[in-house]
């Protein structure tokens, strides 16, 4: 995760949360100071170690922060994640956007393990989608790897992903995949969308990098991989949940992604309780 960003991220947080001043907190004086403590609420697995640091060392850098767990561990229901110590009106400002972010980055962590142990494979992996929140995408993608996932294209600018669309307009699949490696160059990797096994026999004759099924079941992803040339990866996505994932796990695809893991994920629950005093 690229700190320098997510300093300036949390920088924007902050000032649409607190604005020109937290009108509740002030309140408490300089010299009057406490401790948050994050504690989970239910198990799961841990995500945001750095914005609790980060986000408290920007709020005020009399702030002493501690983390007892890792990004990617496994934590209980009960369990004492964080330690923040200063004044008073400090803690309560930065709180609820950084519980938010811990929670929300905690919940994909943990929903992107489960779907690992669910389909349980040695070879295909789980990744994710572009299906981020707008403006969270960076921490959402980075929850994912701590889940134990990978990550897809970051966006429109690091890879192409030739859909039906694409392919409709261009003419075909042969002319959409050679116009985009005459724009884009040798370093891009082009991947074709397919829904027919005609599609995937185009695509593997333009020399895709990547061939998707799209909306498949695993049947004729298991029939269809084997039209796929060796040195091309493979990619299964559209339909898929947690309930029919480990169905997947044997027709040898090399990715599945999920838009789920970050579109509609549930937050983990992470609470922080305050001490009073010195």
């Amino acid at each position: 995760m690229n700190k320098l960003k997510l300093r300036l991220q949390l920088e924007q947080f902050f000032l649409e949360d607190v604005g020109d001043r937290d009108v509740t907190s002030q309140i408490f004086g300089d010299g009057q100071c406490g401790e948050v403590n994050f504690i989970a609420k239910e198990s799961g697995i841990f995500c945001g170690e750095e914005i609790i640091r980060t986000g408290y060392s920007i709020l005020d850098p009399e702030l002493r922060c501690e983390v007892f767990v890792r990004d990617g561990e496994n934590i209980a229901a009960g369990q004492l994640l964080a330690k923040v110590r200063g004044p008073v009106a400090s803690l309560l400002k930065g709180e609820r956007v950084i519980l938010n972010l811990v929670q929300r980055m905690s919940g994909i962590a943990t929903k992107t393990r489960q779907a690992v142990e669910v389909l349980n494979s040695d070879h295909t992996k789980i990744c994710d989608t572009r299906k981020t929140t707008p403006g969270l995408r960076m921490l959402e993608k980075y929850a994912v790897r701590c889940g134990g996932g990978q990550n897809h294209r970051y966006g429109l600018y690091d890879g192409a992903m030739l859909k039906d669309n694409h392919i409709a307009f261009a003419g075909s699949i042969a002319n959409a995949v050679a116009a985009v490696r005459e724009k884009a160059g040798h370093m891009v990797k082009i991947e074709v969308e397919t829904e027919t096994k005609e599609m995937v026999l185009e695509a593997a004759a333009a020399k895709a990098d990547v061939i998707m099924f799209d909306n498949r079941t695993p049947e004729e992803i298991r029939e269809w991989i084997e039209l796929v040339p060796e040195g091309i990866v493979t990619e299964a996505s559209g339909g898929i949940t947690m309930d029919n994932l480990a169905s997947y796990g044997d027709t040898g695809v090399d990715y599945i992604s999920l838009g789920f893991l970050t579109h509609s994920v549930s937050a983990l629950d992470i609470s922080a309780k305050v001490k009073v005093g010195d």
